[in-house]
Protein backbone atom coordinates (compact mmCIF):
# COMPACT_ATOMS: atom_id res chain seq x y z
CA UNK A 1 0.00 0.00 0.00
CA UNK A 2 1.40 3.13 -1.17
CA UNK A 3 1.20 5.85 1.39
CA UNK A 4 2.39 9.80 1.32
CA UNK A 5 3.05 11.60 4.49
CA UNK A 6 3.14 15.74 4.38
CA UNK A 7 5.19 17.79 6.90
CA UNK A 8 6.43 21.04 7.94
CA UNK A 9 3.43 23.53 7.55
CA UNK A 10 2.91 25.90 10.11
CA UNK A 11 2.46 29.43 10.57
CA UNK A 12 4.69 32.17 8.80
CA UNK A 13 4.70 35.85 8.48
CA UNK A 14 4.41 36.80 4.49
CA UNK A 15 8.11 36.82 3.22
CA UNK A 16 9.02 34.40 5.32
CA UNK A 17 10.20 30.66 3.88
CA UNK A 18 9.01 27.15 4.81
CA UNK A 19 9.84 23.59 3.93
CA UNK A 20 7.28 20.99 3.01
CA UNK A 21 8.34 17.27 3.01
CA UNK A 22 6.43 14.63 2.02
CA UNK A 23 7.62 10.98 2.62
CA UNK A 24 6.47 8.04 -0.06
CA UNK A 25 6.41 4.56 1.01
CA UNK A 26 4.86 1.40 0.19
CA UNK A 27 6.40 1.37 -3.32
CA UNK A 28 9.85 2.10 -4.84
CA UNK A 29 10.04 6.49 -4.64
CA UNK A 30 11.48 6.48 -8.22
CA UNK A 31 8.20 4.55 -9.54
CA UNK A 32 7.03 8.09 -9.32
CA UNK A 33 7.09 11.84 -10.25
CA UNK A 34 5.39 14.15 -7.80
CA UNK A 35 3.97 16.75 -7.81
CA UNK A 36 2.79 19.71 -4.79
CA UNK A 37 -0.79 20.86 -5.12
CA UNK A 38 -2.98 23.19 -2.57
CA UNK A 39 -6.48 24.25 -1.62
CA UNK A 40 -7.35 27.68 -0.28
CA UNK A 41 -10.19 27.97 1.98
CA UNK A 42 -13.48 28.48 -0.36
CA UNK A 43 -11.28 27.32 -3.53
CA UNK A 44 -10.85 24.16 -5.49
CA UNK A 45 -6.86 22.22 -5.60
CA UNK A 46 -4.83 23.29 -7.77
CA UNK A 47 -1.15 22.58 -9.05
CA UNK A 48 1.53 23.73 -7.45
CA UNK A 49 4.63 22.05 -8.99
CA UNK A 50 5.94 18.62 -10.36
CA UNK A 51 9.21 16.89 -11.27
CA UNK A 52 9.98 13.97 -12.59
CA UNK A 53 11.58 10.73 -10.66
CA UNK A 54 14.96 11.12 -12.84
CA UNK A 55 16.84 13.78 -14.88
CA UNK A 56 14.98 16.02 -12.35
CA UNK A 57 13.21 17.77 -14.62
CA UNK A 58 10.44 20.54 -12.88
CA UNK A 59 7.52 22.48 -13.83
CA UNK A 60 5.46 25.21 -11.69
CA UNK A 61 2.48 27.49 -11.62
CA UNK A 62 3.00 30.61 -12.81
CA UNK A 63 1.75 32.05 -9.63
CA UNK A 64 4.72 30.10 -7.39
CA UNK A 65 7.60 30.43 -10.35
CA UNK A 66 10.65 32.08 -9.02
CA UNK A 67 9.56 31.88 -5.47
CA UNK A 68 8.76 27.83 -4.81
CA UNK A 69 11.37 24.76 -5.22
CA UNK A 70 10.31 21.53 -6.05
CA UNK A 71 13.08 18.50 -5.06
CA UNK A 72 13.36 15.16 -4.11
CA UNK A 73 15.93 13.33 -2.27
CA UNK A 74 15.34 9.29 -4.33
CA UNK A 75 17.75 7.91 -1.17
CA UNK A 76 15.29 9.43 1.12
CA UNK A 77 12.28 8.69 -0.65
CA UNK A 78 11.19 12.50 0.36
CA UNK A 79 9.87 14.97 -1.96
CA UNK A 80 10.31 18.87 -1.25
CA UNK A 81 8.67 22.23 -1.55
CA UNK A 82 10.87 25.05 -0.81
CA UNK A 83 8.78 28.41 -0.30
CA UNK A 84 10.68 31.47 -0.40
CA UNK A 85 9.28 35.26 -0.32
CA UNK A 86 5.60 33.76 1.23
CA UNK A 87 2.40 36.05 0.38
CA UNK A 88 -0.78 35.79 2.17
CA UNK A 89 -2.66 34.40 -0.95
CA UNK A 90 -0.31 31.55 -0.65
CA UNK A 91 -2.21 30.61 2.55
CA UNK A 92 -3.66 27.03 1.85
CA UNK A 93 -3.64 23.08 2.58
CA UNK A 94 -0.31 21.78 0.73
CA UNK A 95 -0.71 18.15 -0.59
CA UNK A 96 1.88 15.97 -2.24
CA UNK A 97 0.89 13.31 -5.36
CA UNK A 98 2.86 10.68 -6.69
CA UNK A 99 1.90 9.90 -10.50
CA UNK A 100 2.83 6.79 -12.50
CA UNK A 101 4.75 7.09 -15.17
CA UNK A 102 7.80 8.43 -13.46
CA UNK A 103 9.20 10.33 -16.30
CA UNK A 104 6.85 12.56 -17.10
CA UNK A 105 5.39 16.02 -16.10
CA UNK A 106 1.92 15.88 -14.70
CA UNK A 107 -0.01 18.85 -14.66
CA UNK A 108 -3.80 16.97 -13.97
CA UNK A 109 -4.56 16.24 -10.69
CA UNK A 110 -6.72 13.04 -12.39
CA UNK A 111 -3.56 12.07 -13.37
CA UNK A 112 -1.92 11.04 -9.78
CA UNK A 113 -2.38 7.94 -8.47
CA UNK A 114 -1.80 9.01 -4.69
CA UNK A 115 -2.10 11.77 -2.10
CA UNK A 116 -1.21 12.30 1.12
CA UNK A 117 -3.49 14.13 3.49
CA UNK A 118 -2.57 17.59 3.41
CA UNK A 119 -0.61 20.10 5.83
CA UNK A 120 -1.53 24.04 6.30
CA UNK A 121 0.56 26.49 5.41
CA UNK A 122 -0.74 30.14 6.72
CA UNK A 123 0.37 32.98 5.96
CA UNK A 124 -0.04 36.47 7.95
CA UNK A 125 0.29 39.81 6.45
Amino acid sequence: QVQLEESGGGLVQAGDSLTLSCVVSGRKFTNFAMGWFRQAPGKEREFVAAMTALKNITYYADSVKDRFTISRDNAKDTVYLQMNSLKPEDTAVYYCAASTPAHTIVVPQRDYNYWGQGTQVTVSS
